[in-house]
């Protein structure tokens, strides 16, 4: 697929020389850190070493005083309290962890999971239903319940308070809950708007921890589930998520708590880890739990203590994942033959797909893998329940929620934000809407929005990288949506023998320049540009990377891209 090259413009030349100055480091790499809004060296130093300290106060967040006064008043009391979480991975790491702070203060406390096939995402009546045959009166929810304004007012019917911890975006009412925790909230001003659903759960305990004097490690020991709620919800990792991030990482990769130690071990990726690899290897695993059967078992493992009970957890968890992508790649072929047969489909903006069989657990995977080859906003539905329930995904830049909410008329309800969505919808409604959400996107989507857009930091010279390059690069990680690992370009390289094919769409090769040393570059999927290395006048975009291999470390490039100098001169 074509690929647009754009350099970020920096016209910040003495800040570019001041910063390589004070920091003693290459101007290209102050070019980086310039371009993420790292201008001086007081920003550089919070950059390269997050503090905790820096952390918000939690109070900040709207209603988070009422949160803690009504938690703290239930613990008292020997009320039964219930935590309630989506099935994902945010959903399922903060429940963990909630639910692990605050068995520390009460035994009175249950978790639940909706069954994504039988509940679907959120509150559901069968959830409240059992908060009251069990006799709870508070339900803390977490990573949901914004838009279950309907599912508060039937829990208040009998007489179960609700606190709302989410952070998708709300609908035009606020639920009547006794606290609804989300930095979303118009009326919020909380200063970071981009927490996962299991930070604000981290929040809260923190919040927590702070109003009865408790210990920091009583909320700091749960860091390495918020990273991975962080990593596999794809948030902003800026402010405080690159805090959380950090120190997740580095908890993780130094003490890792044991159900996610379980979970690493079954993996095969030994540690240390870094964000790709929990994106890579632990967010899957953990969301098939809830894909292919139910979510309870993920924090059943994320629970565990016991080292053989969190391996058995956890192998059970590993067989669901085989299970998930064996399913996802025969659907994914199948979505990819309808859209074949649409003979308008190379004229649409969107890409909308249905077959009543599909496996609801792996329809949001699918989407993913749909956007990526005809990169425009999709959707995957399949039948659940008498109703259509589909799994929407879209490309940057472009908002899907808002042209969600402008088809809105055609669903039974729908929930997500800027690049992710789930919706359901009657049967007898799918053409009306499929017409009207490729109406609404075609009106609203700009040409370049529908071609993959590489982001350039600067042009770089193969003699500029060393040792010390990359170990200050390096320290820019965790990588992630608005901090992600910078990429470089180059036109004056040089091949070193010839391209060598992997697999069957893979290509490595190595290249120098001007008596650089000699490096190795990988180039996943770009089997077809062998022939322009082969011409030796080319450019690429590219990534740095450490290479492991039998104990020794290498630096490796990760090519984005090639073009020919001749067609594309730079």
């Amino acid at each position: 697929m074509e690929k647009r090259w754009v350099q970020i413009q920096n016209d910040h030349h003495e800040k570019v020389d001041l910063l390589s100055a004070n920091l003693k480091i290459d101007p290209s790499l102050s070019k980086v850190l310039i371009n993420r809004g790292i201008d001086n060296p007081e920003k550089a130093s919070a950059f390269f070493t997050p503090s905790l300290g820096s952390l918000h106060d939690p109070f900040l967040m709207m209603d988070m005083d009422k949160a803690v006064d009504r938690i703290i008043n239930a613990i008292r009391s020997n009320e039964k309290i219930l935590i309630y979480g989506d099935y994902d991975v945010d959903g399922t790491t903060a429940v963990t962890l909630v639910f692990s702070f605050l068995k520390e203060l009460t035994n009175e406390i249950e978790y639940y999971i909706p069954d994504r096939h039988s509940e679907g995402y959120g509150i559901s009546n069968k959830g409240v239903g059992y908060a009251a045959t069990n006799n709870f009166s508070l339900i803390i929810a977490l990573d949901c319940g914004i838009k279950s304004i309907d599912k508060v007012d039937y829990a208040t019917s009998f007489n179960i308070d609700f606190i709302i911890c989410d952070h998708h975006n709300p609908g035009d009412s606020i639920p009547n809950a006794i606290a609804v925790l989300d930095p979303k909230r118009i009326d919020c001003s909380y200063p970071f708007k981009e927490l996962s659903g299991c930070g604000i759960g981290f929040k809260l305990a923190q919040a927590l921890s702070i109003k009865l004097n408790l210990p920091e490690t009583s909320y700091l020991k749960f860091l390495d589930l918020a990273m991975v709620s962080i990593a596999a919800d794809m948030v902003s990792i800026t402010d405080e998520n690159r805090i959380l991030a950090w120190h997740g990482l580095h908890k993780l990769n130094d003490s890792p708590s044991s159900g996610l130690l379980s979970l690493i071990k079954v993996s095969g990726r030994p540690l240390p880890y870094s964000i790709s690899d929990v994106v890579f290897q632990l967010a899957p695993r953990i969301n098939a739990a809830g894909r292919m059967g139910h979510a309870k078992m993920a924090v059943k493992m994320l629970l565990c203590e016991c080292d053989v009970e969190g391996l058995n957890h956890s192998e059970s968890i590993n067989s669901s994942n085989q299970e998930r992508k064996a399913s996802d790649q025969e659907i994914t072929l199948e979505a990819l033959a309808q859209l074949k047969l649409d003979h308008q489909n190379d004229f649409k903006k969107t890409s909308v797909v249905f077959k009543s069989t599909w496996h609801k657990g792996v329809i949001g995977i699918v989407a993913s893998r749909l956007t990526e080859t005809y990169f425009r906003p999709t959707i995957v539905f399949t039948e659940s329940n008498g109703v259509l329930t589909g799994s929407a995904r879209s490309v940057p830049e472009f908002d899907l929620y808002e042209a969600l909410i402008s088809c809105q008329d055609t669903l039974i309800q729908f929930g997500g934000h800027k690049f992710a969505a789930g919706l359901t919808l009657e049967k007898e409604n799918l053409e009306l809407f499929k017409n009207k959400f490729e109406e609404i996107v075609a009106s609203r989507i700009k040409a370049e929005q529908l071609i993959p857009e590489i982001k350039i930091d600067d042009q770089l010279s193969l003699n500029q990288i060393n040792l010390k390059f990359w170990k200050i690069l390096s320290r820019m990680a965790p990588f992630g949506p608005d901090n992600m690992a910078p990429i470089f370009s180059n036109s004056s390289a040089q091949i070193i023998g010839k391209p060598q094919l992997l697999g069957d769409k893979h290509l490595k090769f190595w290249i120098s320049e001007n008596g650089s040393p000699l490096f190795e570059c990988i180039a996943f999927g770009q089997y077809d540009d062998a022939k322009i290395l082969e011409s030796n006048n080319f450019s690429i975009a590219f990534s740095i990377e450490e290479k492991v291999w039998k104990e020794k470390k290498s630096l490796q490039l990760n090519i984005k891209a090639i073009k020919s100098n001749e067609d594309f001169p730079s």
